[in-house]
């Protein structure tokens, strides 16, 4: 963040994976990085170990985002135990697998609970410290082919969900235009050591890594970014191009 050394960031899903890497590397040019997790309280302590040793304030804050009204504790939290917030990046996002034509209402609550809700909740819940300081970086962690409308017979709730969140990026984005605050998604595609779909070799050389997505979101909240909103990241490499 070059000149910005006093930012508060806060990474939801920081426990492990993307979501520390992407702590660790903002952690550099933060003054302090808040670190959700929902369950593994042990894994969210090594990312916040790791931010601190990169210079920065490292706190931990627990939270079921998909329960109603959890997210505007967690940001309350934050702003309580960090004084301010300046940079979110929702990174929560569990995949999801099933044959189209097996799928049950719950399946689609549950992608939509997963990887939406909770991004709008958070935003939602953070815009008024955002405003009032006239800053803000927002970063959401999307999926490389949400802007294709094209047929996902395996992952339709969670692709349908990624695609909806891009709509609220860009909604965000243009509502928040002339206030100083951008609001963008970084879309990675396949990760070594993420999540990957059935029959995909973990080795493969055309994974992408944790470290490239982290990298974007970098530039994003970056000053050299301060024109770029409601863009789309692809960190997919010609993935499904």
């Amino acid at each position: 963040m070059d000149t910005r050394k006093e930012a508060v960031a806060l990474v939801t899903g920081a426990s492990a994976g993307l979501g520390r890497e992407i702590a660790v590397v903002l952690a550099s040019d933060c003054r302090a990085v808040g670190v959700h997790y929902r369950r593994n309280a042990a894994g969210a302590g090594h990312t916040a170990a790791a931010v601190r040793a990169q210079g920065a304030e490292g706190a931990v804050f627990s939270a079921d985002l998909a329960r109603k009204g959890s997210p505007v504790r967690l940001i309350a939290a934050v702003e309580r135990r960090l004084g301010r917030l300046d940079i979110l990046v929702n990174n929560i996002g569990p995949f999801f697998q099933k044959p189209w034509d097996r799928l049950t209402t719950e399946d689609w609550d549950a992608a939509f609970k997963g990887n939406l809700y909770p991004a709008y909740g958070c935003l939602q819940a953070a815009l008024p410290g955002l405003r009032k300081r006239g800053w803000g970086r927002v970063i959401n962690i999307g999926y490389g082919r949400a802007e294709q409308l094209s047929a996902f017979p395996g992952i339709l709730p969670y692709a349908a969900a990624k695609t909806a969140l891009l709509l609220l990026t860009r909604t965000a984005a243009a509502g928040e235009m002339g206030t100083g605050i951008t609001v963008n998604m970084v879309s990675p595609g396949l990760l070594r050591g993420g999540v990957l779909p059935r029959g995909v070799d973990r080795n493969a050389a055309s994974l992408g890594t944790f470290a490239d997505v982290a990298a974007a979101v970098r530039f994003l909240v970056s000053e050299k970014a301060d024109r770029i909103s409601g863009t789309n990241l692809l960190v997919a490499g010609t993935w499904k191009m």
